[in-house]
Order: structure tokens, then sequence, then C-alpha cells
């Protein structure tokens, strides 16, 4: 399936490996060209050789709203101010239990996801709508929606983009603009290899008896940013090949 993308330019934030990388690559591969950043030079500079010709790596710190927002304002610089695709993405929290709860820990991701991932959307979205045609995808995590068990910062600071997106959603659908976000689970990431020590007997666990790979759920973002997707918008979507238990 064509997906409609050839040429659109993509901002994508937190690509140098994971996640990130995954959608990059997905994007790339549909022939849309990407700007991807992190805060380390050297491994944007590689992710960007990987993924080729149509990769502009840009070194960028998003762990702040003003660092997300200067990330935004460089792609749009070297995009000649046109930015079609935004993939707001970062990195996660520690663990943690709700009754240990660091307030300080809460504010500190708070303003490193609900924030720095605002500053983004603020910062790609009045081009979007000026244009007619915008895409908004946020990679958040499963636990908004069945919070997670030793997540309570990921589960706090998630709850909060989730819930501004999907407002906004309703607001900029009339404009040509799309605003989804990605709820991940079991994909075999640096960061899920930290979390789990045993992993072999983790996967052996799981609905499809195998963790997703990076790939996988950036094949399934290249499509929520697709023409065909242009009618579907407001969803928190589970990626977590059949992890979860509720209906809704």
């Amino acid at each position: 399936m064509e997906l409609g993308i050839e040429g659109r330019w993509a901002a994508v934030a937190g690509a140098s490996a994971g996640l990130g990388l995954g959608v990059a690559r997905a994007l790339v591969a549909e022939g849309a060209r990407v700007i991807v950043c992190s805060r380390d030079a050297a491994r944007i500079e590689a992710a960007a050789a990987e993924l080729g010709p149509l990769a502009v790596p840009v070194v960028a710190d998003i762990a702040s709203a003003e660092g997300a927002e200067a990330f935004v304002a460089e792609a749009l610089q070297r995009a000649g101010g046109r930015i079609d695709i935004l993939i707001a993405n970062g990195g996660g929290p520690p663990p943690g239990r709700a009754v240990d709860a660091d307030p300080q820990l809460v504010r500190e991701w708070i303003d490193r996801t609900l924030f720095s991932y605002m500053a983004m959307v603020r910062a790609a979205l009045p081009g979007m709508r000026e244009a007619g045609w915008g895409r908004i995808v946020a990679i958040t995590t499963v636990g908004v929606r069945e919070p997670l068990p030793a997540m309570v910062y990921s589960n706090i600071a998630c709850t909060g983009i989730t819930a501004y997106l999907k407002q906004l959603s309703r607001e900029v659908i009339a404009d040509g603009v799309t605003v989804n976000s990605m709820l991940p689970n079991s994909h075999l990431t640096e960061r899920l290899k930290k979390l789990i020590p045993d992993l072999d007997t983790y996967q052996a666990s799981l609905p499809a008896g195998r963790a997703g790979s990076a790939d996988d759920f950036g094949r399934i973002a290249a499509f929520l940013c697709s023409e065909h997707a242009n009618f579907l918008t407001g969803v928190a979507l589970p990626v977590d090949g059949g992890m979860g238990t509720t209906l809704a």
C-alpha cells in the first residue's frame, strides 16, 4: 500500500535508537524526508547514516520545553519552513511505586514529557494548519490505559499528554491535521533490556511468544502518518502484541 507521504517532511524526536529510530526508518522507507534528533551528536550522526540520504541529523536536547521547541524550530529551518509530520518522542522515566513517589521526580517527568511534547506540538502545528495537512503522533505508554506496576512516573506524565492530545485532536481535524498517540509495550529496545533482566523468560510469557521490534512499531506509526489515515484522530493506540486486558 502506498501511504501517500513520499516527499513529506517529518521531524522525529529521540531517533538515535529504539522506537524513534524504528519510526524514522519506516517513514524513510515510504519516501518521507526525516529530520532526526538526539542530544548525542555521534549517535544521531550514526542513525542518520543508517537511514540514508533522506535523513537530516540535528543535535537537540528535548528534555525541556525550551529544548523541544528549539528542535522543531531547527527542523522547520532545515525543511524550508515546512513540517508535515511530527513524531513526539523522548526518554522514559525510571521505575517507581506510587507509595514511594518523589514529588520532585514527578515534576521533572511532567516537564520532560507533558511540557516537552506540548512544546513540539505547539511549534509544528501552525504550519500544518496553514497548509491544511499534518500528522502528529506521540509515543507514550500503555500505562495511560492500564497503569503499569512500579512505573508511577511514566503513568502520571504520559496520562497528562494523552489528555492534551485528545482534546487537541477535536480542535484541528477540520484543518486537515490528525493527532494520535501510540502506546508501546513489550518492544525489544535497550530500555526493555534494562528493565527486564531475564528477557528469554519474559518473552516466552507474552501472548505472541516474543517481544515486538522497533520496526514493527515503526510501520504502524507510518500508517498513522499516511494519507489513508486522514479520518483517524484522537486515538491512543495500544501497540502491545495483545498484552492489554481492558476492553476499551
